[in-house]
């Protein structure tokens, strides 16, 4: 069987094993520090800087120099990387344990003309649904969809989990500057607190909802999506609305169902029998992953929030990006540049974790979107033999937007004993330009990308407290505890404004970057079988949970029966 990623083992190359040589100069920063570098080359920012689709990297402040960079760049070549990738733009099976094409990139390129195997044209495909998508848009933002009693939309409740959920969610949050006044409201928890909670707000006569489950079988989902259908009926009959009143709707058993609820989904059957009409389900396919779904139907809670030339132009950053990725040399390739470095801290200085911090509070959502795309596709055990890895693969990755992340785990960056390696993301423009905040939250970011590096030494720390008269016993005492070791490792990613096209090109950088580092790890990034078991003991436990026996199923460890029965107890009481 032919397989279209290759299977190397990365820690067999010789550049593996020539980085590995090369990091115990920088391992402990005995004989390699940051600030030694930039005293090296006074270039160094220049040199270790790069600009793709209105971003602007500067990499200069890794624990990295130019062999190491070349030694990257080299087992990047040894791993087949460039094979990798044009694998995944060509619609080869690269996700092989589900017998899928990865094209993602194709979503934001319809005039893609190449046609898989099966005879599908898949740039056809989103060019249709892409038209649906602006015709329904426009007709609800103009008014000319409107509910069952003949009233315009005023809401939007989009009800999804995961990769559902947390892009077009991220996406609505950071581009509030663009939005209408349509209200845009996220459910994902199943937790009834979080449908209530929304539902609550909301008028029905005025409120659509968009289920996003591709197979409309999504525990989490489904279980909001049938009781906010229930909520709206229940509504509408308190408002004296029966089925007979109600204006248009050609399934009465479903009781206008048919014109407040759409589908983003590919099960017609499981559609239909909700009560969704067919021109109201907006499909994609197999070879689109959930948490690169954004781009597809599943972002019409975006084309809603911000109109669709505003969800075009979202698009058209991420093609650009695509195409920087696929036809730039490595030395000038961003998300490559990212990998690689990502790779270094990683693997070769044991960095086990990277911290997301946009300095920009549109960007809040942003850290918890990667999340889910970064370890959800390199959080993986195993190589593409099913062998398990004797290396280490995807970090842990978090954050929070600053200046809040500085009052709350920036003394763990600083100063703790697990060296973070951060990326930090800053518009050079405010989309909110209150005066003088934003120069506030520059100066903010700056400064910590400049104190990781640096740090701040005894005899700096003696020096500052001689200025203000501190005696000499008094600094000592304190001394130990006002030093910072710097030596941190840090990006910086700057862009003019947070546009709908530099949101684009910045999504699609962080998917690339997640790209090449599971080739070179040779791991299956597009898959998540680490999800599912859960789910199925969910589904096991839900009877018992229901209905708790003398003698519970056979099979269940001691402590989950402890908690079981603890939990009926107090449902009793």
């Amino acid at each position: 069987m032919q397989h279209p990623l290759p299977r190397i083992n990365p820690t067999e190359t010789l550049a593996w094993k020539q980085l590995t040589q090369h990091a115990s100069a920088f391992r402990e920063g005995a004989s390699q520090t940051l600030s030694r570098l930039f005293e090296a080359d006074p270039q160094r920012a220049e040199r270790w800087s790069l600009e793709a689709e209105g971003w602007y990297l500067d990499y200069s402040k890794n624990l990295l120099d130019a062999q190491g960079m070349a030694l990257l760049r080299r087992l990047a070549e040894e791993c087949q990387i460039q094979e990798g990738v044009e694998a995944m733009f060509t619609g080869a099976k690269i996700n092989e344990t589900e017998e899928r094409a990865v094209l993602h990139t194709v979503l934001r390129d319809p005039s893609s003309s190449f046609r898989l195997a099966d005879g599908t044209v898949p740039g056809e495909l989103v060019k249709e649904v892409l038209a649906r998508m602006e015709g329904f848009v426009s007709g609800v933002l103009d008014g000319t969809l409107r509910g069952c009693t003949g009233k315009a939309f005023t809401d939007v409740v989009n009800i999804g989990i995961g990769g559902s959920d947390l892009g077009p969610l991220m996406a609505c949050e950071a581009l509030s500057a663009y939005r209408n006044a349509l209200g845009v409201h996220f459910v994902s928890n199943v937790d009834g607190a979080h449908l209530l909670r929304t539902l609550q707000k909301l008028d029905p006569e005025t409120t659509l909802f968009l289920i996003a489950s591709k197979t409309f079988t999504t525990q989490e989902t489904m279980a909001n999506a049938l009781s906010a259908r229930s909520w709206f009926w229940e509504q509408m009959e308190a408002l004296g609305h029966g089925s007979g009143s109600l204006r248009g709707s050609s399934l009465g058993v479903h009781r206008g169902v048919d014109l407040h609820f759409v589908a983003l989904s590919t099960n017609a059957v499981a559609v239909k029998a909700f009560g969704v009409l067919p021109e109201r389900m907006f499909p994609f396919w197999d070879w689109v992953g959930g948490r690169y779904s954004l781009w597809s139907a599943i972002g019409l809670s975006v084309a809603l929030a911000v109109g669709f030339e505003n969800f075009k132009a979202l698009l058209a950053g991420a093609h650009a990006m695509d195409r920087h990725f696929r036809y730039t040399s490595w030395e000038q390739n961003l998300p490559v540049t990212l990998a690689l470095v990502g790779l270094w801290n990683r693997n070769f200085l044991g960095i086990h974790s990277l911290a997301i911090l946009p300095y920009d509070h549109c960007l809040s959502r942003f850290p918890a979107y990667l999340q889910q795309v970064d370890m959800e596709s390199n959080g993986k055990s195993v190589d593409r033999q099913g062998l398990p890895l004797d290396y280490e693969s995807g970090p842990v990755l978090w954050g929070e937007p600053g200046t809040n992340g500085q009052h709350a785990f920036y003394q763990l960056i600083h100063q703790g004993t697990s060296k973070v390696a951060c990326d930090f993301i800053l518009p050079a423009q405010s989309q909110y330009p209150v005066v003088p905040h934003h120069r506030y939250l520059t100066a903010n970011a700056f400064a910590q990308s400049q104190a990781l590096m640096q740090g701040r030494d005894r005899e700096q720390v003696m020096a500052a407290f001689a200025a203000v008269g501190r005696s000499e016993e008094k600094t000592q005492n304190l001394l130990p505890f006002l030093v910072f070791e710097g030596n941190r490792p840090s990006n910086f990613l700057m862009c003019q404004a947070l546009t709908p096209f530099a949101l684009g090109s910045l999504i699609a950088a962080y998917e690339h970057k997640i790209l090449v580092q599971g080739l070179v790890w040779n791991i299956y990034s597009f898959d998540q079988w680490g999800v599912e078991l859960g789910k199925d003991l969910t589904n096991r436990l839900l009877p018992l949970i229901e209905s708790l026996q003398d003698n519970p199923v056979q099979g269940l460890d001691s402590s989950t029966v402890a908690l079981l029965r603890r939990w009926h107890a107090w449902q009793k009481d």
